[in-house]
């Protein structure tokens, strides 16, 4: 835990314990989110699995991206979030989605 919290910068254990479960919820929220945008978008389970399941993993990665800075807003660490998802961003080479020049 002390590498962690020494990378990522964060000074007490309750700071790593809110982020874990901002993390948690997330990803939980993220994938409940998923299946009525894959319903809304007529995307259903009779289609072939590799079609399916690579299109509804597509689909819930932006949700994740949105909510995981909002729920990090919600239990006070929004700047934690809002850099991490800069840092994932550039790392995918999608750093002009967050880069002002």
């Amino acid at each position: 835990m002390k590498k962690l919290k020494e990378r990522w910068n964060i000074d007490s254990n309750w700071q790593l314990t809110v982020i874990f479960v901002v993390f948690a919820i997330t990803g939980s929220t993220a994938a409940k989110f998923a299946g009525p945008l894959a319903d809304l978008i007529g995307l259903t389970k009779e289609l072939n699995p590799w079609v399916y399941w690579p299109i509804r993993l597509l689909l819930i990665f932006p949700i994740y991206q949105v909510l995981l800075v909002f729920f990090g807003w919600v239990f006070g660490e929004f700047h934690f979030f809002w850099n991490f998802e800069k840092k994932m961003l550039r790392g995918m080479r999608l750093g002009f989605l967050v880069d002002k020049k």
